[in-house]
C-alpha cells in the first residue's frame, strides 16, 4: 500500500495544470487590432471585408462585429479595434469533417491575407472574463514594469520574440503603445522675442483656432447652449493651414505661426498603461495544445536571461489566466487542509476515539492516488474544478471507512475479539459497501463521458471522485481491516499487561 501511494505521488509531476478547463461555447471571438490612427470609417470597412471572408465557411451561422467601446465601460476600446463574435452551427451538423480547432486554423489562414491587422482568437465569454479579471484578452500576459516607455517597448519586443518560439504559443503580440500621429507645435522663443510676442499669446491663438473657445451662448427657452468657434476639421489637420494662422504683434503687422514655431507631424504613444502606479507594457499570447502550468514554466525558463539583464527599476510579472490560477491555487492551499481538519473533527466526534478517526482518515492518501491516476489516464489537467473534486472525494471516501470501523467497534463492544470483529464485520458489510460505492460510481459515469455544454467543467470533478472511490474501496476492504486488527490487538494486549 505504501508503494502504491509513493508511486501515485511520483505521477504528480506528469500532470498538467490550468485555471479552468476550456469551455466549448459554440462560438468564436476574434479581436482585430489596427494602427491607432485608423479611422472609424476604415475600421468599419475592414470589418465588413473580414465578415465577407468569414461568410465563406459553412460552419458559421452568424457574424456580429463590434467596433470600439465606450470609455465608461470596464474595458474601453478605440475605433481601431474590432471584436468579431462568430456563432457556429452545432458541430454534429458540420459536413466538412473539421473540428473546432481545425476551423480556427482555417480561419487564421484565411485572414492572414488581410494586411495591417493583428488577430487574437478566443471565445466570447472567455474573452470578456479574461479582460475584466486580469485586464488582458489572452491566456498568458507577461507584464514589464518601469519608468521609460521606450525601454519597456524594447524589452517587450525581446520577450515576444522568445515567447513565439515556445511550443503552444499562439497569437503572441505586444500591447500597442505607439503608432499614434499628432501635430506638434514647438514655439521658437527667439523668433517670438524678435516680434515682441508673448508665448501665452501664441498659445492662446493656437488654442482658439484648433481647440476652440466659447464665443457666445444661444438661449432656447430655458435651455442654454455654448457656441464654440474653431477651424473646420480639415484645416485643423493640415500643417500648412495651421502655419498660416496669424498672431498679432505689438510691432505692427500680424506674423504667421510658421515663422514663430516649428510645426511638424510626430509619432506619439497611443496609450500609456499603468498598474499599481507604474507604467507597464504587456506581452500576451494564447496557449494551444498544452497545459498552462508547463507552458508558463518553459516561458519563465527561457525568459530568465532577459529578466536577469533588465535595467535597474524594471521588473516582470505574469498575469492573465495564469494569474487567476495562482490566486485560486493559493486560496485552495488553505481550503484543502481546512477541509481535512473538519473531516477529522467530525470523525472524532462520530467514532468517539482518536485511533478510529485516524484509521478512517488513512483512506484519504489512497483516494488521492486514485484521483491522480484517473485524471492522468483521461488526459485531464489539474484545475480549480479538479481540486474541488478532491475536496468532495475526501468527504465521500471516509464514508465507507466510517461504516466499517464503527461496526468493528460495535462488535468489539459486544465482546468479540478484534480479529473476529474484523472477519465478521467485513463479511456482513461487504455487499453494502460495494453497492454504495457502485451506485456513486455509476452516477458519476455520465459526467465523465458527457460532451454537452458545460461538460468540460464537470469532467475533472467527476473523474477525480471516480478514480479516488475505486482505490479507497480497495483500501477499505483490504488494508483498513488489517490495520484495525493489529492496532486493536496491540491495544488490548497492553491493557491486559497493565
Amino acid at each position: 500500500s505504501l508503494a502504491v501511494f509513493l508511486g501515485g505521488m511520483a505521477l504528480v509531476s506528469q500532470l498538467g495544470t490550468e485555471f479552468l478547463p476550456t469551455l466549448n461555447e459554440g462560438a468564436i471571438a476574434i479581436n482585430a487590432v489596427r494602427l491607432p490612427s485608423a479611422s472609424l470609417e476604415g475600421s468599419v470597412a475592414a470589418g465588413t471585408m473580414i465578415e465577407q471572408r468569414l461568410a465563406k465557411f459553412p460552419e458559421i451561422e452568424t457574424i456580429v462585429t463590434k467596433t470600439g467601446r465606450a470609455e465608461i465601460s470596464e474595458d474601453p476600446m478605440g475605433p481601431e479595434q474590432n471584436d468579431f463574435i462568430i456563432m457556429l452551427y452545432p458541430e454534429e451538423t458540420w459536413k466538412t469533417g473539421r473540428t473546432k480547432e481545425q476551423l480556427v486554423t482555417a480561419i487564421q489562414e484565411e485572414l492572414a491575407a488581410v494586411p495591417g491587422i493583428r488577430l487574437s482568437f478566443s471565445q466570447p465569454i472567455a474573452l470578456r472574463v479574461n479582460e475584466l479579471i486580469s485586464g488582458v484578452k489572452s491566456d498568458l500576459a507577461v507584464k514589464i514594469f518601469g519608468p521609460d516607455l521606450s525601454i519597456l517597448k524594447e524589452q517587450a519586443n525581446r520577450i515576444a520574440a522568445v515567447m513565439q518560439k515556445v511550443e503552444g504559443a499562439e497569437d503572441a503580440k505586444v500591447e500597442q503603445v505607439s503608432g499614434f500621429s499628432q501635430i506638434e507645435i514647438a514655439i521658437d522663443r527667439q523668433a517670438a522675442a524678435r516680434h515682441k510676442i508673448n508665448i501665452a499669446d501664441i498659445n492662446d491663438v493656437v488654442e482658439t483656432a484648433i481647440g476652440g473657445k466659447i464665443a457666445s451662448t444661444v438661449v432656447d427657452g430655458q435651455m442654454r447652449f455654448a457656441i464654440q468657434v474653431r477651424f473646420p476639421e480639415k484645416d485643423r489637420r493640415d500643417i500648412e493651414t495651421i502655419g498660416r494662422i496669424l498672431v498679432n504683434s505689438p510691432e505692427g503687422p500680424a506674423v504667421p505661426l510658421a515663422q514663430l514655431a516649428q510645426i511638424r507631424e510626430t509619432e506619439a504613444p497611443a496609450q500609456i498603461s499603468r498598474e499599481s502606479g507604474m507604467r507597464r507594457v504587456v506581452v500576451e499570447c494564447n496557449i494551444r495544445g498544452r497545459d498552462m502550468g508547463g507552458f508558463v514554466a518553459e516561458v519563465q525558463e527561457k525568459l530568465a536571461e532577459i529578466t536577469g539583464t533588465l535595467p535597474t527599476g524594471y521588473y516582470i510579472r505574469y498575469g492573465g489566466q495564469f494569474e487567476n490560477q495562482q490566486r485560486a491555487m493559493e486560496r485552495l492551499s488553505l481550503v484543502v487542509p481546512a477541509s481535512i481538519g473538519l473531516i477529522f473533527l467530525m470523525l472524532f466526534s462520530a467514532l468517539g476515539n482518536l485511533r478510529s478517526a485516524l484509521l478512517v482518515l488513512s483512506n484519504l492518501p489512497f483516494a488521492l492516488v486514485g484521483g491522480i491516476v484517473a485524471v492522468l489516464l483521461l488526459g485531464i489537467n489539474i484545475s480549480v474544478a479538479a481540486v474541488i473534486g478532491f475536496i468532495a472525494l475526501f468527504g465521500i471516501a471516509v464514508q465507507n471507512g466510517t461504516v466499517l470501523v464503527s461496526f468493528f467497534n460495535e462488535l468489539c463492544a459486544r465482546g468479540a475479539t478484534p480479529e473476529n470483529a474484523v472477519r465478521d464485520g467485513c463479511a456482513l458489510r461487504l455487499t453494502a459497501l460495494t453497492m454504495t460505492t457502485l451506485t456513486t460510481l455509476l452516477g458519476l459515469l455520465p459526467m465523465v463521458i458527457a460532451t454537452g455544454s458545460g461538460s468540460e467543467i464537470q469532467r475533472p470533478l467527476a473523474a477525480v471522485v471516480l478514480g479516488g472511490l475505486i482505490t479507497s474501496l480497495v483500501l477499505t476492504m483490504i488494508v483498513l481491516p488489517v490495520l484495525y486488527c493489529k492496532i486493536e490487538t496491540w491495544v488490548c494486549s497492553r491493557q491486559i499487561a497493565d
